[in-house]
């Protein structure tokens, strides 16, 4: 069986490519991975690549989701992020951001996108 926070990571996943797609953007990766990096989805709209870090949590009982995403962790999307770049290099823009979920059971209480997050 799955740990309870790893199938929730899994379901806002889940929940945030529903949303990126129903918002205009190209779904070009999920969980891209180069050791020890990983994106958890790597999009693109309008002429620009995105790299979504997406943070899920059951209550705020603990913070926001968001606050979950520290000076490690958007280091570590960087790296990836040049890794990634250096496969594709025909984009120009890129852009860092994080999904925010909160959930209560499956059902999606709060959605936060925090666009172009500055490193």
């Amino acid at each position: 069986m799955m740990p309870h926070h790893v199938q929730t990571g899994k379901i806002g996943e889940a929940i945030a490519l529903d949303y990126l797609k129903n918002n205009g953007y190209n779904i070009n990766e999920i969980n891209w991975r180069h050791s020890p990096w990983e994106v958890d989805i790597i999009a693109s709209k309008n002429n620009t690549l995105h790299f979504f870090e997406i943070k899920t949590r059951r209550s705020k009982k603990f913070g926001l989701p968001e606050e979950k995403v520290g000076k490690k962790k958007m280091q570590n999307l960087i790296h990836a992020a040049e890794q990634y770049l250096y496969q594709y290099p025909q984009w120009q823009r890129i852009q860092f951001d994080i999904l925010a979920i909160i959930l209560a059971g499956q059902k999606v209480v709060d959605l936060f996108l925090i666009e172009d997050v500055y490193v």
